[in-house]
């Protein structure tokens, strides 16, 4: 008899629906059948059941922390049952040790995290019984029975298990040391918080800072534009001045200058061109163009979208969602006239149809077996169903993998750019552009703001030639001021972790991403940017990623070192990608991530010498208090003054400080933690609460860039607050 292995409940009994069986407390029965001559059972774990020892299960003095115990450094790791989860962990134990099981079928999720999740069930079991493994891209009953058919052999996947301990270890190495180090370090200093870091979220935390820093830094400035009307052959047009595409003019007097030159003269067309480009349909989904798409469209955040995928993938809907590739193989792409027939019955798809690539075969843009590694794009699977009977949620998330599939099989989009070049008295050039859409193709399928804003402000050109004259009948300018590079979104994130922080426009996304070194993998990037919010060190308003004074000083202190480099995790992240492929291997990978940690151990002790940090801010950065259960207690919270509305306690309330009274008297007094780009302290808050008004703060940032100081101010006449410049302005 065989025993299945799982890795969730779901999973367990979409895996044993295809077959004779019955559902048991604790497993599932499946009858004797042709796949399984002897029967089988099905059981499950429920995620990870084991845990890498903590510090103190290899030496009890490791427990406390101290800079002296640096490094922590075991010969050996090993692993343990979490304690949580020792009843389930018991359960599957035996039955892999129950007589009549003769071979055990690892049958999680074909990935990384799946391998490691039963195979370290097996090992801690003690296992000695023949094992196999159960590889699918999807849930569906054809997929499980074609799965089962062709098991492969344990040592196909081990790699994938080799690469999952490795990224444990080296991960339990640099965050059980430089956590502790830079902890311990940065409270010398005033600090009273626990500084986690990470291999991989310290890199991703240390690029967000970095565009913190260079929209601080940016420094705006004033430009003009000078645009002129023209009247040729009975038409009227508009164009801008430039010289060698340059239309900004950096100089009041030249701008004054050039705009009186070319009042009242003649004008000449010098060119005209019109060039027709065709766009093809998008790439199929991979996990972080999903991502990407859905936080764009939706503003859900990287793990939401992941979490949706998740439920649609068990559930048989869509292929397995935790995929580098947006590519599939022959095999997918002769299932797709069966799957694209099913969709064209549903009422939403049903106007797209029928579709001008219909009967043709996909080109390499899609099909490509050469880029398909672990798992093929996310497509819709066979299972076909009415986004209207699923939640809002999952019926946007699988309306938009639905609309990459059958968006490949409709033609191109047909643009038609426009560029006439109007030259005034011989010497001033002006530019006029226009683009229209000759022929939606998949755009139609698609939706798009873009596509929608075109439809709306097409300038209709007019129809001229080269060497047509006309006079010019206005000449205008206009101030503009340049800005600051913009914020990453949650989703613009994803992006940048997999380009090791080199961001890419998205419509190179995909062609440009394959096989290139990144922060953590399609698995892991949504967990890393949560766990950042977690920890504090970044806030997320209105799908905007700031750092908090926390992640800032964090990143200050780590300086230029390794922890806080993307190019270097990058590298370790293609060196994890070869032990998962089986082409490097596991000792001298972990060897390396030893030495570092002792290296890494020295150069923050070294870097602590030099810190010199606003104590101010540090004061601030304190643990919160918690109660009895360990969590956050909310009746102990710091009190920082009375509410200047119905005089009640104002508290710190994580993104705000406001009245502790909102919920008994609707006091809606709130302060934010941010304005206008600055971070206010509880000092401030203090301060404005006691006194009515803060001292003189720094930093304040206008639209256009420029920074000001400030102090701010309570108008108790009109409850609300104002900005104060007085003498104190610095």
């Amino acid at each position: 008899m065989k025993l299945i292995l799982a890795e969730k409940p779901d999973q367990a009994a979409k895996l044993a629906s295809p077959y004779p069986s019955q559902k048991k407390k604790e497993y599932i029965v499946i009858s004797p059948c042709d796949t399984f001559p002897k029967g089988a059972i099905c059981t499950w774990a429920v995620g990870h059941l084991c845990e890498l020892l903590p510090p103190e299960g290899y030496e009890s003095s490791w427990k406390k922390w101290s800079l002296e115990a640096l490094p922590l450094i075991p010969s050996m790791f090993k692993h343990r049952v979490t304690y949580s989860k020792k009843k389930r962990f018991n359960v599957i134990k035996s039955f892999i040790q129950q007589q009549d099981v003769s071979e055990i079928v690892i049958a999680s999720d074909a990935g990384r995290e799946g391998e490691a999740i039963i195979r370290l069930i097996l090992k801690l079991s003690h296992n000695v019984k023949p094992v196999k493994r159960l590889w699918i891209s999807s849930l569906t009953a054809k997929s499980v029975k074609t799965g089962f058919n062709a098991l492969l052999d344990e040592s196909a996947t081990r790699p994938l298990y080799d690469e999952a301990v490795s990224r444990a270890y080296a991960d339990w190495l640099i965050g059980m040391n430089a956590s502790r180090v830079y902890t311990l370090l940065l409270q010398k200093h005033g600090a009273g918080d626990v500084f986690s870091i990470g291999r991989v979220q310290t890199p991703t935390l240390a690029l967000i800072v970095e565009r913190e820093k260079e929209i601080e830094k940016f420094i705006s400035e004033p430009f003009w534009e000078i645009k002129a009307s023209f009247s040729m052959n009975e038409q009227t047009y508009e164009g801008i001045w430039h010289k060698d595409g340059d239309s900004r003019v950096t100089n009041l007097t030249l701008a004054q200058k050039i705009a009186a030159f070319c009042e009242d003269k003649r004008a000449q067309v010098s060119h005209v061109e019109t060039k027709e480009k065709s766009i093809p349909p998008p790439y199929f989904f991979n996990l972080s163009s999903l991502q990407t798409t859905a936080n764009r469209r939706y503003k859900y955040s990287p793990k939401k979208t992941l979490d949706i995928a998740q439920k649609l993938y068990v559930k048989g809907y869509i292929s397995y969602p935790r995929t580098d590739s947006a590519f599939v193989t022959k095999e997918e792409e002769r299932e797709f006239p069966t799957i694209l027939q099913k969709i064209s019955a549903l009422s939403k798809f049903k106007p797209f149809f029928p579709l001008e690539r219909e009967t043709k075969m996909l080109s390499k843009r899609y099909v490509n077996q050469s880029k398909v590694t672990d798992h093929h794009a996310i497509i819709p699977t066979d299972q076909v169903i009415d986004p209207s009977s699923l939640s809002t949620e999952e019926a946007r998330v699988y309306t938009m993998i639905i609309e990459h599939l059958i968006a490949a099989y409709d033609g191109d989009c047909l643009m038609s750019y426009t560029n006439i070049e109007t030259l005034v008295d011989d010497r001033a050039t002006f530019k006029t552009t226009g683009k229209q859409m000759r022929h939606a193709g998949w755009r139609r399928i698609i939706p798009s703001r873009a596509d929608e804003k075109l439809k709306t402000e097409q300038t209709k050109l007019p129809n001229v030639r080269q060497g047509d004259q006309g006079d010019v009948l206005n000449v205008t300018m206009r101030e503009g001021k340049t800005e600051p590079p913009k914020r990453y979104t949650e989703g613009e994130l994803i992006t940048v972790m997999k380009s090791a922080g080199k961001y890419i426009d998205d419509e190179e996304l995909v062609k440009v991403l394959q096989h290139t070194e990144g922060l953590g993998t399609e698995a892991t990037r949504a967990g890393i940017i949560t766990l950042l919010k977690q920890r504090s060190y970044i806030e997320i308003i209105k799908n905007i990623v700031y750092p908090t004074e926390k992640g800032k000083i964090l990143i200050e202190a780590l300086g230029n070192s390794l922890l806080a480099s993307p190019e270097m995790t990058a590298k370790w992240e293609q060196r994890l990608a070869e032990i998962g492929r089986g082409i490097a291997e596991v000792d001298p990978f972990i060897l390396q991530a030893k030495k570092l940690t002792t290296s890494l151990i020295s150069d923050a002790k070294k870097r602590s010498a030099t810190w010199t940090f606003n104590k101010e801010i540090l004061k601030e950065i304190q643990r919160s208090p918690k109660n009895k259960t360990g969590k956050v207690s909310r009746t102990r919270k710091r009190l920082l003054g009375k509410c200047p509305v119905c005089q009640g306690n104002v508290i710190d309330k994580g993104k705000f400080y406001g009245c502790a009274n909102y919920k008994t008297t609707q006091c809606s007094f709130t302060v934010s933690k941010r304005i206008l780009g600055r971070s206010l302290t509880s000092t401030h808050i203090k301060a404005l609460l006691s006194e009515g008004c803060t001292p003189i703060i720094d930093g304040f940032q206008q639209k256009n860039g420029k920074t000001f100081s400030a102090a701010l101010k309570w108008e108790a006449n009109e409850n609300k607050m104002s900005f104060s410049f007085g003498e104190q302005q610095t």
